[in-house]
């Protein structure tokens, strides 16, 4: 963990909202020299409070405009399915993101495809063919309120 101050925060903030600023412009906006601001970058990101850069695409630009919640049961918790299905989602094209949680579901995943069909595909053919799958449930995202924000430090 690294001791962040104000102008770490400011610096975060600024990259989480466009990560393509240049160096100089990064260092203007944070009353910084450019070689001081790259630097402090560099340290940011060897803590790994910087994790990577990259680009917001807006799915349904991309053709892919249905998105669910699914919320996934194991049939049982055997350390070595677990392990599988950890691996399968990790490679899924589907699934953007998964999360292991506690409650009913022992795993939720935030899935995108094209329509509904190629979503029964990706269950028939992906999901429910991993041996740790008992069940899931699908919730249908009618539209996105909220979606990658800022981490406000």
């Amino acid at each position: 963990m690294i001791n962040l101050d104000d102008r770490d925060r400011r610096i975060l903030m600024l990259l989480q909202n466009d990560s393509r600023m240049s160096n100089a412009e990064l260092a203007e906006a944070v009353g910084m020299s450019a070689s001081a601001l790259w630097r402090r970058v560099r340290a940011l990101e060897d803590a790994g409070v910087i994790e990577r850069y990259g680009a917001l695409v807006h799915p349904p630009a991309m053709g892919l405009t249905f998105e669910a919640i699914v919320h996934v049961h194991l049939t049982r918790h055997d350390p070595d399915k677990i392990v599988d299905f950890i691996r399968a989602v990790e490679i899924s094209p589907e699934v953007q993101e998964c999360y292991a949680t506690t409650g009913q579901a022992d795993y939720h995943l935030r899935v995108l495809c094209r329509d509904l069909a190629a979503y029964n595909t990706f269950l028939e053919d992906f999901l429910f063919r991993l041996p740790a799958v008992a069940s899931a449930q699908t919730n249908v995202v009618l539209r996105t309120i909220k979606r990658n924000r800022p981490v406000v430090p």
